[in-house]
């Protein structure tokens, strides 16, 4: 139970951060080139505060983008090569500590999209969580504990581990709804004959 109720925590603060965000105005600083998003992205909230930094190749995602609380705390760390998440992706909690450092979350490896590799996960309390192995986006083994580090039986890893990715999923949805959202407004490029495409 105490796992569930972590778990439902995690959720509630994501989803309240996503819906925080999406409730925002933003001003947008980035530049267009042939009528798409090209070169450095900055979303800033209406205080000014950097939410998201990344940067486009022609419309595409590419290198990473990176995400803030209004507090000011790195939640989300996502890399990208011509539009898919691949690299090392880092979620932390939105709870600082009294530094002012949060908690990581997860870190998961990806190419084109999908996990592949290991993906640790740990609790709010900083214990592990659980240690996934994915091969082509299929979870392969998982190794998992309850927020006390009690091991849990293998099949309740593997349903943790899908839990987690699921919401993982969502919430990397949210943040990508908040950059499209939010993208420069770029003029179609023109063709040959002088027309807008």
């Amino acid at each position: 139970m105490v796992g569930k109720a972590s778990r439902l925590i995690v959720a509630f603060g994501l989803a309240a951060l996503a819906a925080a965000a999406h409730a925002q105005t933003y001003s947008v600083r980035g530049a267009c080139r042939d009528g798409f998003a090209h070169g450095v992205y900055e979303l800033r909230d209406a205080d000014g505060k950097l939410r998201t930094q990344g940067a486009f190749n022609r419309g595409a995602r590419t290198s990473s983008f990176i995400y803030w609380t209004s507090a000011g705390v790195r939640v989300a760390h996502v890399p990208y090569d011509d539009g898919v998440v691949s690299g090392t992706v880092a979620l932390w909690y939105s709870q600082t500590l009294p530094t002012r450092e949060s908690r990581q979350k997860l870190e998961a490896a990806y190419t084109k999209g999908q996990r592949n590799g290991l993906s640790r996960a740990w609790f709010p309390n900083g214990r592990p969580r659980g240690e996934y192995v994915y091969e082509n986006g299929k979870l392969v083994s998982a190794k998992a504990w309850n927020s006390f580090g009690v091991a849990l039986a293998d099949k309740a890893a593997s349903e943790q581990a899908t839990r987690d990715a699921e919401e993982d999923t969502k919430y990397f949805a949210s943040l990508d709804a908040i950059v499209e959202a939010n993208l420069p407004t770029c003029e179609p490029a023109a063709n040959g004959d002088g027309t807008k495409s």
